[in-house]
Order: C-alpha cells, then sequence, then structure tokens
C-alpha cells in the first residue's frame, strides 16, 4: 500500500479575524464511516466558552476529594507538609504546559482530542491512543464514583446512627454502602445525558459552591482545634537529603499523572472556547492555584483534626462525620455530592465518550460512550485501585502518567512542530486524504509510542516495606530491570522520547509536504 500525502493549502476551511478556522458549508464529509456529529468541528458561533468558564471548569475538578487527599499520601510516604505541597504545586505547575500546548487546537478548530489524534496517528491509528485514554478516564471515573459513593454512605450511616455500618454485608460491604455506589453512578450518568452545554452550566455554579464547603470546613475545625495543631510542626522523616529526593521523583510523576489524562482531552472542552486567551488564562488561573491553594487547605484542616480528635483524620468525609449536627452533615453530604459529580463527569466520562464515539462514529454517539465508560468504571473494581498509598500513586498514577505522557509528547510533536498549527479539516474525516497515510495507520507515530511507552514504564517496579514483603504488582528490580533507573521519570521519559522520535520519523513527509505542490508518494 503507497502512502499518500496530499499536499497544498485547504480549499475547504476559512479563518475568522481572530484565526479560528472552521469548514466551508457542505465541506463536512457526513457520509464518511469517520464522521458524525459529536466528532464534528465545533462552529465558531458555538465556540462560547469564557476565561471563567474554564477557571471554574478547573475549580471544580481541582476540589475534590482524591484532590484533597493527595497531599496525605505524601505525607504517609515520609514527606511533611511543606514539602507534599511543593511537590503538589511543581506537578500541576508542569502538567499546565502540554494542557495548554493541546489544548491549542480547540479554539482554532473545534475537535476533539480523537479527531487531533488522526493528524499524528492515521484516522484509524488514532483509535490507539484515544481507547488508551479511554481506559484510564474509565478507571477514574469508577474510581471517583467509588469515593463519592462511599461518602455519602459515611454521612447517610452517621444519620442513622449507625444503622447502615451493620447492614447486611454483599461482598465484604454493608448492602447499603453498594446502592449509595449504583445511585451515584446513576445521577453522574443522567447529568452527562443533558449534553455539553448543561455541564457547563452546572460547572459554573459547581465551582464557587465547592469553595464555600472547603472554607467552612476550615472554619469549623479552627474553631474547635483553638488552632491548628501540631502537625504543621511535624519534621519531615525524609529531611531535604538523598532520601527525599529518592522519593520525591516518583511522587512528582504521580502527581503529574494526576491530570495526565487531562492534559491530552482537554481540547475536548477548548474546543467551544471563544478564544485563545479564554482558554490560556482559565486554564493557568484554574489548575496551579487551584491544587496548591486546596492542598494547603487539606494541611491545615488535617492539622486542626489532629489537635481536636488526636489523630489526624485526611478523609475529609470521615472528618465531618465526626459532627453531631444534622443540618452540618447534610451540608457536607451536598457538598461532597456536588465536588464529585462536577470533577468525575468533566474529568472522567466526556474523555471516554468522545473516544468511544471516535472508535465508531455510525454507531456509538457521545451519550452511548458515556453508558459505556459508565459500565467498565463498575466493572474494573476501582475499590481495589487505591488500596494503598504506594499502590494509588506509584502503580496506577505513575503508570498512567508515563502511557499517557508518550501520547501527549506525539501529539505535541506533530502539531507544534511537524504540522507548525496548520491543519486541514476535512481531511481529518476523509479516507483517502493527507492523514490516511497506509491504510488509516501512520506506522511512526505508532513506533514512536511503543517506544515512548517502553522506556516510560518499562522499568516499573515494586519498593518493599520493613519486613521485606512487596508493595505493588511489579517486580522489585523493574519489569525490564536495566530500564528500572528511568521508571521514577515516567512522564518525563514518554513526553521527551516519543516527541524526539516522531519528530526524526516524520522528517521526510513533513519535508515533502512543504516542498511539494503535488501528491507524493513514498
Amino acid at each position: 500500500m503507497t502512502e499518500t500525502v496530499p499536499t497544498g493549502p485547504p480549499i475547504s476551511q476559512s479563518a475568522d479575524a481572530e484565526g479560528r478556522i472552521e469548514l466551508s458549508p457542505g465541506a463536512f464529509p457526513a457520509s464518511s464511516p469517520f464522521a458524525n456529529e459529536d466528532l464534528r468541528p465545533v462552529p465558531v458561533s458555538e465556540r462560547k466558552w469564557t476565561t471563567y468558564n474554564f477557571a471554574a471548569l478547573w475549580i471544580s475538578m481541582a476540589h475534590c476529594i482524591p484532590s484533597w487527599t493527595l497531599a496525605s499520601g505524601l505525607v504517609a510516604l515520609g514527606m511533611d507538609w511543606k514539602q507534599a505541597v511543593f511537590t503538589i504545586a511543581l506537578a500541576n505547575i508542569i502538567v499546565l504546559l502540554p494542557m495548554l500546548a493541546t489544548g491549542h487546537a480547540g479554539p482554532k478548530y473545534g475537535i476533539p482530542f480523537p479527531v487531533l489524534a488522526r493528524a499524528s496517528f492515521g484516522l484509524r491509528g488514532a483509535n490507539v491512543p484515544a481507547l488508551i485514554r479511554a481506559a484510564v478516564a474509565c478507571g477514574w471515573f469508577g474510581i471517583q464514583t467509588w469515593i463519592g459513593g462511599s461518602g455519602i454512605f459515611a454521612l447517610g450511616s452517621k444519620l442513622t446512627g449507625g444503622e447502615w455500618e451493620n447492614a447486611g454485608k454483599i461482598a465484604g460491604n454493608p448492602w447499603p454502602l453498594w446502592l449509595c455506589f449504583l445511585l451515584f453512578w446513576a445521577v453522574q450518568i443522567a447529568i452527562i445525558y443533558r449534553g455539553m452545554d448543561f455541564l457547563r452550566r452546572f460547572e459554573n455554579w459547581a465551582a464557587p459552591v465547592v469553595i464555600v464547603g472547603a472554607f467552612v470546613l476550615l472554619i469549623w475545625i479552627a474553631v474547635k482545634a483553638d488552632g491548628f495543631g501540631a502537625l504543621l510542626d511535624q519534621p519531615s522523616k525524609l529531611g531535604w537529603g538523598p532520601d527525599f529526593w529518592t522519593v520525591f521523583f516518583p511522587a512528582l510523576m504521580g502527581m503529574i499523572g494526576f491530570w495526565a489524562t487531562l492534559s491530552l482531552n482537554i481540547p475536548d472542552f477548548t474546543r467551544f472556547g471563544a478564544s485563545q486567551k479564554a482558554q490560556t488564562w482559565g486554564q493557568s488561573l484554574g489548575l496551579p492555584t487551584t491544587m496548591t491553594l486546596f492542598a494547603i487547605l487539606a494541611v491545615l484542616v488535617t492539622s486542626g483534626s489532629e489537635a481536636v480528635y488526636g489523630e489526624a483524620i485526611w478523609d475529609p468525609v470521615a472528618l465531618a462525620a465526626k459532627t453531631d449536627n444534622a443540618f452540618g452533615l447534610l451540608f457536607a453530604l451536598f457538598i461532597v455530592l456536588i465536588a464529585t459529580i462536577s470533577v468525575n463527569i468533566a474529568a472522567n466520562v466526556v474523555s471516554p465518550a468522545y473516544d468511544l464515539s471516535n472508535l465508531a462514529p455510525k454507531f456509538i454517539n457521545f451519550r452511548t460512550g458515556a453508558l459505556i465508560t459508565g459500565v467498565i468504571g463498575i466493572l474494573i473494581f476501582p475499590w481495589k485501585l487505591i488500596s494503598t498509598p504506594e499502590f494509588y500513586i506509584f502503580t496506577w498514577l505513575g503508570v498512567v502518567g508515563g502511557l499517557l505522557g508518550t501520547v501527549a509528547g506525539i501529539l505535541i510533536a506533530d502539531y507544534w512542530i511537524v504540522r507548525r498549527t496548520v491543519l486541514h479539516l476535512a481531511d481529518l474525516y476523509t479516507p483517502g486524504g493527507r492523514y490516511w497515510y497506509t491504510n488509516g495507520w501512520n506506522w511512526r507515530a505508532v513506533l514512536a509510542f511503543v517506544v515512548g511507552g517502553v522506556l516510560a514504564v518499562g522499568g516499573s517496579y515494586s519498593n518493599v516495606d520493613a519486613k521485606g514483603a512487596k508493595l505493588g504488582p511489579f517486580p522489585t528490580d523493574g519489569l525490564i530491570p536495566f530500564l528500572k533507573p528511568l521508571a521514577d521519570y515516567g512522564w518525563a521519559v514518554g513526553v521527551a522520547s516519543s516527541l524526539i522520535l516522531y519528530v526524526a520519523l516524520m522528517a521526510p513527509l513533513a519535508r515533502a509536504e512543504r516542498e511539494e505542490p503535488a501528491d507524493r508518494g513514498v
């Protein structure tokens, strides 16, 4: 099969004064097997999200129970609170950069992530990164749904005087816990079925509500503690020497991995952006500042809990359940519901819904993809993925971050270096166009992904506890022992290696596209 690389300027699209591109009337190939209404470019007239919309999106997504407990995982590994907050803040500044880079294509072209990936992987090959990202998002959806359902159960049990905890058990857990999990799952699916505009409005008011809830918890514990306790004075168990840096780098990659999925699927949201300024400022103001503030709030509240109850209670639901005030419990239940729903739908349902739609556009639309995501989120047994800090941070977040970093490197290389931000929209949906490569696959992108992925996660290893017991599923000397030194830097290794290799492999095609006015077989 001969590869084709059509050249010449796009004749089926136009740009407005702000450089936003849209297809000319009738140019969208609706009959193509790679097209449907959910994947088509958003018309310029419908790109309305403002700076506040994007900032509110991030505030809503960052203010969730897993974000709150990130610092606790780092403290459990031996850091003091200052080291934990520093690690979280730095990770979110770093991960913001690929988010802005991949998010640029959204306002400019109005396309979601799986369509953007077609430019580099090919129309069929784009299903590889799309399905990997979908699998990760389904896992996250399950985790967040389990955490949200557990929060409802804990507070509901308190309201019922502990009756729920004493109910009959199914698979080791009280049946009301399973009921809370399933009901919470159903509420989220019902909301996403309303569509993206409803989600935008939901995030707009959810953001300030969750912020208020976090500060109410801070004020409540400060009043009860008459201060913030001894946790703020506790020294690091690691110091700032070699012991700290041994933990810091894999923890940093794990914190980056927390938002690695969003660093890819951010075009799913920025495609509705009114301008590049809106998505750039919205994300910059919303992500690193919010995550850092939330980590500080978590530390302060937890330190206060230690002063009041004699133990550090990192779980905000468990802490809220300490109150005997019915109104306080209902308020906490409301905040938990809003916080978890806002992050879970935006971060973990929208992206796989588009990804699964991309797999079979004529059979799976956005809503069907969302339902499939919900089912998979149950089947992956999320309660096992967050069983220990070591498994959660190093295994789940670390491996996920490495693989998604590899995809991010390829997308950034293709869009910014190879294409120089110039895409031909109609060809992203058309078999035989410039992104068809060889039968719909760009082997260069696939090879860069495989090599980058092996380098990023091939050395994954498990630590051992004080008794010598293995704490994770990997061999202690690494899956591929000689790659073990790279495992602690998985996300960075994935981004850098795949970016460099992809640019090198694509150099001949990029040169041909720039220099020749006619089709060229290679």
